[in-house]
């Protein structure tokens, strides 16, 4: 990945930039062990990685209550995710929907326990402390330009999880005890 510039954010990227509409794809759920293995780097320029691309972004869009979906999620291993906190209540900050390939975290702080749930693990939530602020180093698909973004709260959070999903790890591998585990009470 080339150095990004100093918080560039997304220079304007939407996912009409990818150049094609998106097909919706199913979600797999656990224990697939798709979401128990890390993924591997991708060409963010490749039309494979594009097509994912803009298919998680369709994904996201038709699952109410989605506000990120990572490419294991779809049955594919590899470091490529969505989100998108828009109009989300809990959002502060908000970089509308976007995708990253490879993205890593490159600063966290403010660590705040908070409720998570997943489409992959759909009768679940639980307690997740995760960076309230936090700064993630990523390309986008297409251009395979490097940005750097700084965010926080909500975003932040969604931000992590998928990037979890990436290294093969679900929110239940981060929360603190089976007492932090509970049943959801709210379907979407």
């Amino acid at each position: 990945m080339s150095e990004p510039e100093e918080y560039v954010g997304l220079g304007g990227w939407t996912p009409e930039e990818l150049g094609r509409p998106g097909e919706v794809r199913p979600v797999v759920s656990a224990p697939d062990p798709v979401l128990s293995r890390p993924g591997p780097e991708v060409d963010p320029t490749s039309d494979e990685v594009v097509r994912l691309a803009a298919d998680l972004i369709a994904t996201m869009r038709v699952s109410p209550g989605c506000v990120g979906l990572a490419a294991p999620q779809v049955g594919v291993s590899a470091r490529v995710f969505a989100v998108d906190v828009t109009g989300h209540p809990k959002a502060l900050t908000v970089h509308g929907a976007f995708v990253l390939c490879n993205a890593r975290v490159g600063e966290a702080s403010r660590w705040k326990a908070g409720r998570e749930g997943c489409m992959s693990v759909p009768d679940l939530t639980g307690d997740v402390k995760r960076a309230g602020r936090l700064v993630v180093e990523g390309v986008l698909p297409g251009s395979g330009r490097a940005v750097r973004l700084v965010t926080d709260g909500f975003e932040a959070r969604a931000l992590q999880h998928e990037i979890d999903h990436c290294a093969g790890l679900l929110f239940l591998d981060r929360v603190a005890g089976a007492h932090a585990v509970y049943q959801r009470k709210v379907y979407l």
